[in-house]
């Protein structure tokens, strides 16, 4: 992916990441016996007459009408004319040297009237303004709101063979749906002469494969590449991101490929070959994935009335589970933000800034803390859980010497939902569920909660990543956004509900009492 981060006029203009992506009709055909290999430019007015790339596309032999795979992000600043030219060369050297290439024809416009349009489409020009032929370009663009990448591994076995005198060459298209039809997301490489194919390991911006929404159709088609452009079809099949992340969290995910026309034709067909996705894992592209606090995008933004999804969460769960709190002083930590002074970054600072008594007076104590803190740091990443459940443990492990059932301790983790380093999490959850500690997760915004789900070991016992399990399930996941319109006594029920048992499991597994119950004689 080609990214752009110029700097804009000042740190206050209101600036947002735009994604396009390219696509050419009825280019003009420049190679005598065979057809145009296109590549797209992007260029910058960044003063008077001078130009700066941004960057390009891949080059897509013998086409003239092109869907490139490869996008660009740049920021758009509402305020201001920013001027694009996208140009569009025939490339026949290796190097895609511009200087010996044809040129196709080219487009100049604002990064504002592609914003507004969401899709444009234009005529290409020569360099002297009269038309390339009939020659258009597409541009789609969406703002980026969305952090995560989905990264894959995709196999196949018993593809059609297609070619006379050898197996298939074949290769994967990635489609998003959209309002207009599908959209490429992402194209693999071709693998020669194969019909179990292993495809190197790749990854799409979430956003750019299905809009963020993991529960929407996504397409995958698979050809056998030809050299003249005109790729043979083998099949094809339509699933969602839930379901792919579903299936390969135990085991490869296999979908039948499937040809309609030749299902159509054939008697007893079954499929043209099945498509294993043997991973498939979302994870953070780039940090501070919550957004700048100062923009209303952001989850971390406070508005004029004093609200965001943070405080909404702190206040709802801290005022329920305060009350079997003795003497209401919480330590309250945060993680993935560089912190004053140094700037460095950390996975477990008080928000207080004190490291000697990281303690905050009752809930109001925390959301000051909070609100205090929030201005100071600079929110970064990656999202790692396990050093503050490792830091909690730590409060278990000294309880667990007065061997009496005395002390109990719950950490509540509010996030934005994604996990960057799961596999010492479920160590760390693993290890903590021999101590007398509770995790209660509270996941804000619209993200993919699906690794929350896993980490809530509802449906069976977590295990770390060496096989080990837990002793006892200490995970609860609360959507926060569920309980939004339902009221705090619903969301206080279920942040409790499986609380008391985790209590009183752990007491009596390991033969606790109460320091004012007797002994027995």
């Amino acid at each position: 992916m080609a990214a752009v981060g110029a700097q804009g006029p000042g740190a206050t203009d209101c600036v947002t990441k735009v994604v396009m992506s390219v696509s050419c009709e009825n280019l003009l055909d420049m190679d005598a016996f065979s057809k145009s290999d296109p590549l797209c430019v992007l260029l910058m007015n960044t003063s008077g007459p001078h130009w700066t790339e941004i960057g390009r596309t891949e080059k897509i032999n013998n086409s003239l009408n092109p869907k490139f795979a490869k996008t660009f992000v740049i920021d758009y600043y509402f305020e201001m004319v920013q001027k694009l030219r996208f140009e569009v060369y025939d490339i026949d050297s290796e190097n895609c040297n511009l200087q010996d290439a044809d040129f196709l024809g080219e487009l100049e416009c604002t990064l504002g009237q592609i914003v507004s349009s969401k899709t444009l489409t234009r005529p290409l020009l020569r360099k002297n303004k009269t038309p390339a032929g009939k020659g258009t370009i597409t541009i789609c663009a969406e703002e980026r709101t969305d952090n995560r990448v989905v990264q894959f591994e995709a196999a196949a076995r018993k593809l059609d063979k297609k070619d006379f005198f050898g197996k298939s060459d074949p290769f994967l298209e990635f489609y998003k749906q959209t309002e207009t039809g599908w959209q490429l997301a992402h194209r693999t490489e071709v693998v020669k002469n194969n019909l179990n194919p292993t495809w190197r390991p790749f990854r799409i911006p979430v956003q750019l494969l299905c809009g963020g929404d993991v529960e929407k159709s996504i397409k995958v088609d698979c050809y056998d590449y030809n050299n003249s452009g005109s790729h043979d079809f083998i099949g094809s099949f339509q699933t969602t991101l839930s379901q792919i992340q579903q299936a390969s969290q135990t085991y490869a995910a296999e979908f039948e490929c499937i040809n309609s026309k030749k299902k159509q034709k054939k008697k007893g067909y079954k499929n043209s070959g099945v498509v294993i996705v043997k991973k498939c894992q979302i994870a953070i592209d780039f940090t501070g994935s919550n957004g700048d606090p100062k923009s209303p995008m952001s989850l971390h933004y406070i508005s004029p009335q004093g609200y965001n999804e943070y405080l909404a969460a702190i206040w709802a769960v801290g005022n329920v589970i305060q009350d079997y709190d003795s003497d209401k002083m919480f330590p309250a930590f945060g993680f993935g933000a560089q912190i004053p002074p140094t700037m460095q970054v950390s996975h477990e600072f008080p928000i207080n800034f004190n490291p000697s008594n990281p303690f905050c007076a009752g809930i109001e104590g925390v959301v000051h803390a909070y609100q205090q803190c929030l201005p100071q740091v600079k929110l970064y990443g990656p999202t790692n859980f396990s050093p503050i459940i490792n830091h909690v443990a730590q409060f278990g492990r000294q309880a667990m010497q007065q061997q009496t059932a005395s002390q109990y301790f719950v950490l509540l983790i509010i996030t934005d939902g994604v996990i960057t380093d799961m596999d010492q999490t479920r160590s760390a959850i693993v290890n903590a569920s021999r101590l007398p500690m509770s995790i209660i997760i509270v996941g804000v915004g619209g993200a993919d909660f699906s690794a929350m789900e896993f980490l809530d070991g509802d449906d069976g016992n977590l295990r770390s990543a060496t096989g080990e399990a837990a002793m006892r399930d200490i995970v609860q996941f609360v959507p926060f956004r569920q309980f939004q319109n339902a009221g705090t006594a619903a969301l206080a029920q279920s942040v409790l509900a499986e609380l008391p048992d985790q209590v009183t499991s752990f007491f009596n597994l390991f033969d606790l009492k109460p320091p004012s119950d007797p002994s027995p004689s």
